[in-house]
């Protein structure tokens, strides 16, 4: 049985000082992050954060070990998503993680010597064995919720950058123009096809100048991808010209067979904003 009201409370006992050993001990030099902020604020924080931690680690040996990890989840999720601790290099976390868990197996030792003649060697080996066990088992869940915390959030970053590149600037009332710059590949030209569609319709866009001057390259993908685009604004009842097509992007086109009989094509943005028919 791992559980033992006397090692529990010896723990307990000892938390803020495990804190404050753990705090001192750190190379504030050396690592970065989280860990050699000089704000008081954050400084602070990552204690309460580290305290907390204790808290709920010492029940360890005070619960069964479903109510134990149940009681880990919420400070696992907030670490993983705290801010300081998401531009912290994760192998200086780990390294953290590693720290602490030398603490208690040295705090393990500590008790046995306290208690040698009521607790055999083999109890306080098991009571380290299962120390490291748990250990093990926070770190990687908290490296998964870091990760699903990472890929979250570097999704919603890549929505943005594919929002503020690809927006829908109003010229007139049933006139826009969506103006195209950097690289395009597949996974942005579909972001362009379904946001376009989307907002000419909530726009009530009747002709709309798209402009690939900003455009070195594409390849067949987001070739085939735009001529897409121009299919479909024309079953919308969307027009369409198309400005600024570099050579390299023409020559793609014509490999490919796209036919541009459904859009007017000009040379430069500034000769497609003059069509007369824009001015209606």
């Amino acid at each position: 049985m791992h559980r033992n009201d006397d090692l529990y409370n010896f723990l307990l006992e000892r938390t803020w000082n495990l804190t404050e050993s753990w705090y001192a001990d750190l190379d504030k030099v050396e690592l970065g992050g989280v860990y050699a902020s000089t704000d008081p604020v954050v400084v602070e924080t990552l204690k309460k954060q580290n305290h907390e931690f204790h808290k709920r680690f010492c029940k360890l040996f005070a619960e069964e070990s479903a109510v134990f990890y149940e009681g880990f989840e919420e400070w696992v999720i907030e670490i993983a998503k705290d801010e300081e601790h998401a531009r912290t290099p994760i192998h200086l976390i780990l390294q953290e993680f590693f720290h602490v868990q030398t603490q208690y197996i040295q705090l393990i030792n500590e008790f046995a010597s306290q208690y040698k003649d009521k607790y055999s060697l083999e109890e306080i080996n098991r009571w380290k064995d299962i120390t490291i066990k748990a250990f093990n088992k926070v770190i990687m869940w908290f490296t998964e919720e870091s990760h699903k915390y990472s890929e979250s959030r570097l999704k919603a970053q890549q929505e943005m950058i594919n929002e503020l590149s690809s927006p829908i600037i109003s010229l007139t009332k049933h006139v826009a123009l969506l103006p195209l710059v950097g690289d395009i590949d597949t996974a942005r030209a579909k972001f362009i096809l379904d946001s376009t569609l989307t907002q000419c319709t909530e726009r009530e866009i009747h002709h709309l100048l798209v402009d690939l001057s900003g455009v070195v390259m594409i390849d067949t993908m987001v070739a085939q991808q735009l001529f897409q685009l121009i299919e479909t604004l024309n079953l919308i009842g969307v027009t369409s010209t198309f400005s600024g097509i570099r050579p390299e992007i023409a020559q793609t086109a014509v490999q490919l067979g796209i036919n541009f009989n459904r859009v007017s094509i000009v040379s430069t943005l500034e000769q497609a904003v003059k069509l007369k028919d824009f001015t209606k």
